[in-house]
């Protein structure tokens, strides 16, 4: 027995915000929507997946934001996605402490954090 991998990463969403989620997430971050199976769709919320990639935002009505458990996504070309981050109008931080690898940190429409991480070379 062994743990091989992670299926999706579930992060919350207020109720209603659908679009908002679809503007970060697909457009900003380039992560393609699925389509949720019938009986979770009428829940709300969005998946968005890609061939290593699958978020998952399901909507909780007392939502509260995770400002400290995040998901960190690996990106090639990190200072071209803070760049169109940024001109959308979204605060990037950068963050230097890990040697060799290029960190920036954003928050989705909710609130959540989401980590950016480009390892030296770009490996991903």
């Amino acid at each position: 027995m062994s743990i091989v991998g992670i299926d999706h990463v579930q992060l919350a969403m207020p109720p209603g915000r659908e679009e908002d989620a679809r503007a970060f997430y697909g457009k900003l971050l380039g992560i393609a929507e699925k389509k949720k199976p019938e009986e979770l769709a009428k829940r709300g919320g969005v998946w968005f997946e890609n061939d290593a990639v699958k978020i998952h935002l399901g909507v909780e009505a007392d939502f509260r934001p995770a400002r400290k458990a995040h998901p960190a996504l690996l990106v090639q070309g990190l200072e071209a996605l803070v760049l169109r981050l940024r001109e959308a109008g979204t605060d990037v931080v950068h963050d230097v402490s890990i040697p060799g690898t290029k960190r920036a940190y954003v928050s989705d429409p909710f609130g959540n954090r989401i980590e950016l991480v480009e390892t030296k070379g770009g490996d991903v």
